[in-house]
């Protein structure tokens, strides 16, 4: 199996739908806005200046509302959409120069999609639909069964090999699509608004199986979702698109506490924060208190709250995973952060979380 992902590397990627696109790139370069080329050359505006970093083994979500070119961006990863101009780098190599051949391995053997819809093959078994990657790749039989059948048990459908689709839930038809990606073995996972089928709690509890499984494989797992708790739930890291550009990346945590404007103020003021934001990123970084408790640094607030008022300790040190002092933090800083909306934090508590979301 691929012990982990590959590195995406997306730079200066623009696409342009219509008859003629290299004839408006300068114009959009220049500040021609997408209403404009659409009414005035009949043309749309896809993409403008995707410059993104997929570390590999990570998960990298890319949200935005209907329309805002996240579908198109994630096709342009296994070129099912060529770009008017920018470069697609896996591992350093263009996806946008790849010659057929190229192309056509490159799709078999580093990536795997899972879709909205599921895109199961209804005349198909579960174990049927599972190996068609390894059946299209040529591997035998018995190893290509013997690869589906331990993913279908990883994602809790043993005994359900011989079912056809129609005979299963939405989720389970889901749990199908994610066994048939991995049972491909590719290093990028691309999920194109994979669970937004589904009931809220399916929803929740495949983003649990899909946080469960990349403990195991550390895959490079590109999540596109309109789902602002989805993608702080899933993502390492997040990129926001409207109309075609970024509007802010980074990780949850400074999206949340740090929104770059007044879109993403109104995407994130409804967010639970304390069950987002982590105790090192509101902690005084330097020379921890002596005595009193301690705080795993990724303790969600909410967490270290309830663990600081049933200890009767009103102020902790945050540790990191060996046990290591990182800094402290105190009760009334976790609930402020906690309750101050973003983007309104005035005074020493915005100093103190601007200077934590910044180290």
């Amino acid at each position: 199996m691929a012990e982990h992902g590959a590195s995406i590397r997306i730079r200066g990627l623009y696409k342009i739908f219509g008859s003629n696109p290299t004839a408006y790139i300068d114009a959009v370069k220049a500040g021609m806005s997408k209403e404009e080329l659409n009414e005035k050359h009949n043309h749309v505006l896809g993409l403008k200046d995707i410059n993104i970093d997929m570390p590999a083994g990570h998960i990298q979500v890319i949200m935005g509302l209907s329309g805002s070119g996240k579908s198109t961006l994630i096709r342009h990863i296994n070129r099912l959409i060529d770009p008017t101009i920018g470069e697609v780098l896996v591992d350093g190599v263009d996806v946008a120069k790849m010659n057929e051949r190229e192309l056509r391995e490159f799709r078999r053997h580093k990536t795997a999609m899972v879709f909205q819809k599921f895109a199961l093959f209804p005349h198909r078994t579960v174990l049927e639909n599972t190996v068609y990657g390894l059946e299209v790749q040529g591997v035998p039989r018995p190893q290509r069964e013997q690869a589906a059948r331990k993913w279908l048990e990883r994602v809790g459908l043993s005994g359900f090999e011989d079912r056809y689709p129609n005979q299963l839930s939405g989720g389970m038809q889901q749990r199908v699509g994610l066994a048939r990606a991995l049972t491909n073995d590719a290093p990028i996972l691309l999920m194109d608004e994979a669970f937004s089928a589904l009931d809220p709690l399916i929803r929740v509890d495949m983003q649990s199986v899909l946080l469960d499984l990349q403990k195991e494989i550390r895959k490079t797992i590109v999540f596109i979702t309109h789902d602002l708790d989805e993608a702080l739930r899933l993502g390492d890291r997040i990129a926001i698109l409207r109309n075609g550009e970024i509007v802010q990346q980074g990780t949850g945590q400074e999206i949340v506490l740090r929104p770059a404007d007044e879109y993403i103020a109104n995407f994130v003021k409804e967010v639970n924060r304390g069950r987002v934001i982590t105790a090192d990123s509101v902690m005084i970084r330097g020379p921890a208190r002596t005595g009193g408790m301690t705080i795993p640094a990724k303790a969600v607030l909410e967490v270290a709250a309830r663990m600081m008022v049933e200890a009767r300790e009103r102020s902790a040190t945050v540790v990191d995973t060996d046990g290591r002092p990182l800094g402290y933090v105190d009760l009334e800083t976790i609930v402020a952060a906690m309750v101050t909306p973003a983007g309104v934090a005035s005074g020493e508590q915005t100093s103190r979380l601007k200077v934590a979301a910044a180290d």
